[in-house]
């Protein structure tokens, strides 16, 4: 199995790559190749043509949430990919705002609605418990919060009546490698540790790798600490953070991915 980093936060020095605020992966398997996540802008399109990756044969796309950074590139990638499925979370068509300077919002949604699916002929796959792409790969949702300590900011609404966001929609994907289960998370707001011990419990078996964004950016050190002990606890024996899991968590770990990686399993 292999990913590449079509986007992220980071790119190496002097790149002719482009890094965003938004993480997009290439996922390739024996049996599927398919988009994770599309970034913000569709500059991951263009990363893929610097990095010599044909998007031309690719059908399907995977949304984790419907955060700006993660589905705001989707539109883009129509001109470069023949998309036919998108497979979703729950309520992915609540919109999104961020909370700032009291009630003042911000628009953070992914800026496409099920019209625009309806009009390029784009099935959309909601996936509401467990979803299998094929016989070594998963997508997760609904899960159910474990650890209290993950607090989703209150600064995160969504609606006509801005009502706190549960990240109801939020996705992560599950591949059954020959070390054991990895994770690929592309943000989770649901609360990273929440997520592994769920997906853990679901398949009898323990998560070994975790890749992407953990949400830890900003968050106190004794948290960071507390969390990189659990996963120790929980079985977790390799971690390649990215995107929103903050520099000092990202510190933690000798093994680096930006922009460009590609991360064999």
């Amino acid at each position: 199995m292999k990913l590449t980093v079509l986007i992220e936060n980071t790119r190496p020095d002097n790149s002719t790559l482009i890094a965003e605020h938004g993480l997009s992966f290439l996922v390739e398997t024996a049996q599927s190749k398919f988009i994770f996540d599309c970034g913000h802008t569709g500059a991951a399109w263009q990363n893929a043509q610097t990095l010599g990756v044909d998007l031309s044969g690719i059908k399907i796309a995977v949304l984790s949430h419907s955060h700006y950074d993660h589905s705001g590139g989707f539109p883009k990638l129509l001109e470069h990919a023949p998309i036919e499925k998108i497979f979703t979370g729950v309520n992915f068509w609540d919109e999104k705002f961020s909370r700032v300077n009291g009630d003042d919002y911000i628009y953070r949604g992914c800026g496409f609605d099920e019209k625009f699916l309806s009009e390029h002929g784009i099935e959309q796959i909601v996936c509401r418990d467990v979803t299998e792409i094929d016989e070594d790969i998963w997508l997760i949702g609904n899960f159910k919060r474990r650890y209290f300590c993950e607090i989703i900011p209150s600064k995160f609404v969504k609606g006509a009546t801005r009502v706190p966001d549960d990240f109801s929609d939020e996705i992560a994907l599950v591949m059954r490698t020959d070390d054991g289960l990895a994770v690929v998370t592309a943000c989770a707001h649901s609360g990273i540790l929440s997520i592994v011990t769920d997906i853990a419990e679901r398949f009898s078996e323990p998560v070994v790798t975790i890749i992407g964004g953990m949400h830890l950016n900003g968050v106190a050190t004794d948290k960071i600490i507390r969390t990189i002990d659990e996963f120790k606890l929980l079985g977790v024996k390799k971690i390649l953070p990215c995107h929103c899991s903050g520099e000092e968590f990202i510190n933690h770990f000798d093994e680096k991915i930006c922009t460009g990686s590609i991360i064999n399993l």
